[in-house]
């Protein structure tokens, strides 16, 4: 049992000793063991690798752990990473099992997940319960979306890392929708709306999904994006939570991906030119471990490091300033309509950051809703501002977008 998987089911049988008649949850759970028990082999790259456009499937496995009233799938897909090569990656797509209310191509949401860690074995369609980091899943599948959830380049399928690297994140994010539409069962078609949504790292994937649709995928109906909390502007991020130990966690992160990404291909880019000594050493242990299920491990490591991590401010040098720009999404205007929702609580993505980058996008004339939640921090955002998202999806579908904030 991987541990990620390890933790829900802890706190799944938490909650059902405490609630007494979760039967449906159990058996969940159960049939969730028995798919982790074989899953390793469903992750395998294939050998030769097949050739195929984005988003094509190269293989899925139907999840007997879905939901009562739905149908999901794991599902091994073609993408594209930041460097423009043709990489596997994979996904969960869920869908409800009664036709679509509406009449023609079920509409599809694609969601961004936020941080679990950057490692394959971090995966959220790994483990026990593949659905639990989906936000809002049922209030979307009540409603008669499929929902379509990328792992990220790098996470399930082995291929290069991609944390907070834009390009590989948001095509992901982009090619799990055409896979999704690709699963007939789902009633998806690339006829059909596309919805993207996203918090925290999610949030950041899907933006960068937004921007880069009608380039990258302009056959796909992307009408909408709302993102909760996104890692927007990469320098403020870092300078805001290094300070602590999350942030030298996920600065691990970042930092051990850029240099896998970019490294090979900029002379001279060492971990050493942004961290200390003691810090480049640590970093790929970090990085290693998950932050959902390994966390104490990961601090561990994370807290003698606080106020001991950097050498020098990665935003003021070069080629690391640069790096962090180019993952900073919202360099150009974002297209349709984007809902952002900021809790004034959030101490890990301040309230400040959300609010410049809202700025900058209306100033490019974007059509942007700016929703904020007094008192609400980062884990609630999503869960607290699902109403809203709903509504504003709801919408933008019926030809009635709600008024711009800007």
């Amino acid at each position: 049992m991987n541990p990620r998987s390890r933790w829900i089911a802890a706190l799944a049988t938490a909650g059902l000793l405490l609630a007494g008649c979760a039967q449906s949850t159990d058996s969940r759970l159960e049939q969730g063991a028995l798919e982790e028990a074989t899953e390793q082999s469903f992750y395998a790259l294939p050998d030769p690798i097949p050739a195929g456009r984005p988003g094509e499937v190269v293989r899925t496995e139907q999840l007997q752990s879905a939901p009562a009233g739905t149908i999901a799938w794991r599902v091994m897909y073609h993408s594209t990473d930041v460097t423009g090569a043709s990489i596997l990656t994979s996904a969960v797509v869920i869908a409800p099992t009664a036709p679509w209310p509406g009449g023609g191509p079920r509409p599809v949401v694609a969601w961004g997940h936020p941080t679990t860690g950057m490692a394959g074995h971090c995966a959220p369609s790994t483990g026990v319960d593949p659905f639990d980091l989906i936000e809002g899943m049922t209030d979307l599948l009540n409603a008669g979306y499929a929902v379509a959830a990328a792992d990220y380049p790098g996470m399930g399928v082995a291929g290069p890392d991609a944390y907070l690297v834009g390009v590989s994140e948001g095509n992901s994010v982009l090619d799990a929708v055409r896979a999704a539409q690709h699963i007939e069962q789902t009633g998806a078609t690339a006829a059909g709306d596309v919805l993207l949504w996203g918090h925290s790292q999610g949030g950041h994937a899907v933006l960068f999904a937004a921007q880069q649709a009608a380039g990258y995928a302009p056959e796909l109906k992307v009408r909408a994006a709302a993102v909760a909390a996104p890692a927007t502007e990469l320098g403020a991020l870092l300078n805001d939570d290094i300070g602590d130990v999350s942030g030298v966690s996920l600065g691990s992160y970042a930092f051990q991906t850029y240099q896998s990404v970019y490294g090979p291909s900029i002379p001279g880019m060492s971990l050493t030119q942004v961290l200390t000594d003691a810090g480049a050493a640590a970093t790929p242990q970090m990085a290693a471990l998950c932050l959902i299920g390994q966390n104490s491990e990961l601090h561990a490591i994370a807290g003698p490091l606080v106020g001991q991590y950097l050498r020098s401010d990665p935003t003021t040098t070069e080629p690391w300033s640069d790096i962090l720009a180019q993952n900073t999404p919202g360099g150009v205007p974002i297209t349709v309509p984007l809902l952002v929702a900021q809790g004034e609580a959030d101490e890990l993505v301040h309230p400040a950051a959300t609010q410049q980058f809202v700025t900058q996008q209306c100033a490019k004339a974007a059509h942007v809703i700016f929703k904020q939640f007094p008192g609400i921090g980062h884990g609630e955002i999503a869960l607290t501002a699902l109403p809203d998202v709903l509504s504003f999806f709801a919408a933008v579908r019926a030809g009635s977008t709600p008024a711009s904030t800007c």
